[in-house]
């Protein structure tokens, strides 16, 4: 995946994640498994309608799939994929303050 794409995958994750009723309603899906909108308003402090919502942006971002289930009902579950590519791409800033911050502390140590 070129790196444009990776970051905007990133960009998108943060998104998503920036919000606190998004990352509970992830919380709950990886507490409890795949669910519908209507199972995760009975878990969360959220309404339904709200969930619905927030479910479409995460599953624009990737972090979850959308599944048919009975009766019409669509049950949401996690994936991971996104997640990985922005965990990535923390890792490779980490690396390149962590080679910053290193060369200060060795110029720092030598006046």
């Amino acid at each position: 995946m070129p790196a444009e794409d990776r970051e905007a995958v990133a960009e998108q994750v943060f998104v998503a994640l920036a919000d606190p009723s998004r990352r509970g309603i992830l919380a709950a899906l990886a507490q409890g498994g795949p669910a519908t909108a209507t199972d995760l308003a009975e878990r969360l402090p959220i309404t339904r309608q709200a969930i619905a919502k927030h479910l479409a942006l995460l599953a624009e971002a990737g972090l979850v799939t959308a599944e048919p289930g009975e009766r019409r009902r669509v049950r949401y579950r996690l994936s991971s994929a996104p997640m990985r590519v922005a965990q990535q791409f923390l890792a490779a800033l980490a690396r390149d303050w962590d080679g910053r911050l290193d060369a200060l502390a060795e110029h720092l140590g030598k006046t």
